[in-house]
């Protein structure tokens, strides 16, 4: 058996991205110990008993010059005070990296500070949080952005590349100014429209049947308001400049929106090209990942459809690369499945339709 790629390493922050990385550096064999800094001790005794780390430590010290790599998973809101915190008991052959999701003040402030440092940030994530929603999935098939700076050595920046392949991601280089500006628009932004949205309603003197009436189309837009709002405060505080842009150019769409109103045609055509622009978005067929050769599988609107079609593609040995549930209502709809190849994309049309079911 080949031995492990990174000996002992580090993550600081055990909640849901840290113990993920731990999960997935586990399963996947790439570390001979992972310890855990975090402090609150009770995420440490989670991590200890869901086995999602090997050892914990309540308080930096000499344990950290002995890692291999160090992630720094604490909250955006305290991440380079950490990472200067750590900073003194690094080894300089160490390599360190963070997976917060504002970059540019980060990879400034940790660079020649931290050995080895480039930033990144996983675009993955859930409404849950904790040591205890963790899982090596939620990296799988995920974009995961490094922003190396001018004093990034390249030899750091390969290995962490590889490292992110190894992992199931798909790393992208990118700027962390750009980053920055980027996931302003597609990550904070809607964040505060889903705070915007709930806040409406909370609002309004009939709260209660608007509650009563919420359907599928406002839970989804809503969603990410169920994250941690000190966390997510912390996250759009930190990319208030770029998030301000953001904002300023979607108030002045919203005023080209109430202004179509009264003209229905005009409207019409900026709906067709807000459908066709959201169709374009696939699970993972960005234009920089690899191409999935996807298959559209229409379904009953009755309960197991999910696991109906999932194993009946498992037993006949074909593996479901990406999986997205569309048209949602309970489990019915339709199903959106990535497969890695042509072969594979044509073999589970014939087992699909083998049983009754409509592809496309």
């Amino acid at each position: 058996m080949m031995a492990p790629v990174f000996g002992k390493v580090g993550i600081f922050g055990i909640g849901l991205l840290g113990g993920s990385v731990a999960l997935g550096l586990r399963e996947r064999f790439l570390a001979e110990e992972i310890h855990a800094y975090d402090p609150n001790p009770q995420a440490l005794e989670d991590a200890l008993a869901l086995q999602v780390v090997d050892r914990v430590h309540t308080a930096p010290g000499g344990w950290i010059g002995e890692l291999d790599l160090g992630i720094l998973a604490a909250p955006v809101g305290v991440l380079v005070v950490e990472g200067q915190r750590l900073a003194p008991y690094a080894h300089p052959d160490s390599l360190w990296t963070d997976v917060g999701s504002v970059k540019a003040p980060v990879v400034q402030a940790l660079s020649g500070v931290l050995p080895n440092f480039v930033g990144g940030h996983p675009m993955a994530g859930s409404e849950k949080a904790g040591v205890e929603a963790a899982h090596a999935g939620l990296l799988e098939n995920a974009v995961w952005v490094l922003t190396p700076g001018p004093q990034t050595v390249p030899e750091s920046l390969a290995k962490l590349r590889k490292l992110v392949g190894d992992l199931g991601a798909y790393p992208l280089e990118v700027a962390p100014e750009l980053h920055d500006r980027l996931v302003a628009r597609i990550s904070h932004l809607p964040y505060l429209l889903a705070i915007g949205l709930n806040r409406l309603v909370a609002q309004d003197e009939h709260r209660d049947l608007l509650m009563y009436l919420a359907a599928g189309g406002f839970r989804d837009l809503t969603r990410v308001a169920s994250g941690s709002p000190r966390m997510s405060r912390d996250m759009v505080v930190a990319n208030r400049a770029a998030l301000r842009g953001a904002i300023e150019d979607l108030r002045a769409i919203l005023l080209e929106l109430e202004d179509q109103l009264e003209a229905p045609e005009t409207l019409l055509a900026t709906a067709e090209e807000a459908k066709r622009t959201r169709d374009a978005l696939p699970i993972v067929k960005r234009s920089l990942l690899p191409v999935m050769n996807e298959l559209v599988v229409q379904v009953p609107d009755k309960p197991g459809q999910i696991s109906i079609v999932s194993t009946a593609l498992g037993s006949a040995g074909i593996n479901i690369k990406n999986f997205e549930v569309l048209a949602i209502r309970d489990e019915g709809g339709a199903i959106r499945m990535g497969f890695a190849s042509r072969e594979e994309q044509e073999a589970a049309r014939r087992v699909l339709e083998g049983i009754g079911y409509r592809v496309r």
